[in-house]
């Protein structure tokens, strides 16, 4: 759990505590190393080494690698909540939604691109396939059990290629292919 905003200064602030700094040094320090080294040479001692923590505190918050990436798409995915001020009820909003996403994941390329060279893009689609589920499921209980899995196949695919093609196109001209291919004008 993220800690709750505080407001100082006209501003909204964030106190991590040591166990947040932990993970954040942790996931860090994996994306540095794949930078160097293919995932599967890279330790936990590796991984605890380059944080600066001990493996107990590895342990403490993840049980392997795969838990380290997962942390990373979950931490990106409160982020991008908390800077959501609207729920999307109209094409327009959804563009806008849409448009957020991709202008986030352009911010991630970098990282992605790392675990798209490891080929471990399946823990993205995974995660995507997860939490799109439980969105429709809280928030759209009447739909079908296959539409999230529609959405979260699309928003895989398309950022994939996306990514696959160094980002050139805005995040906009995307937002506005997806919104089209679901809501056509």
């Amino acid at each position: 759990m993220y800690p709750p905003l505080k407001q100082k200064g006209g501003k909204c602030t964030v106190d991590y505590t040591p166990e947040e700094y932990s993970n954040y040094y942790i996931t860090q320090a994996l994306f540095k190393l794949m930078q160097e080294y293919e995932y599967e040479k890279i330790s936990v001692t590796d991984i605890v080494k380059k944080a600066g923590v001990g493996r107990v505190t590895f342990y403490r918050h993840f049980k392997n690698k795969e838990d380290v990436i997962l942390f990373y798409f979950e931490h990106n995915r409160k982020s991008f909540q908390l800077e959501q001020h609207f729920f999307a009820r109209t094409r327009e909003d959804y563009v806008l939604v849409v448009t957020s996403v991709f202008r986030l994941f352009r911010e991630n390329a970098p990282t992605l691109k790392l675990l798209r060279r490891a080929r471990l893009e399946y823990i993205y689609l995974d995660y995507l396939n997860k939490h799109f589920a439980q969105k429709f499921k809280e928030d759209h209980p009447e739909s079908d059990g296959y539409a999230p899995y529609l959405y979260a196949g699309m928003l895989f695919n398309v950022s994939m290629a996306w990514l696959d093609n160094d980002c050139r196109e805005s995040p906009e001209q995307l937002a506005l292919a997806m919104v089209n291919a679901i809501y056509p004008a």
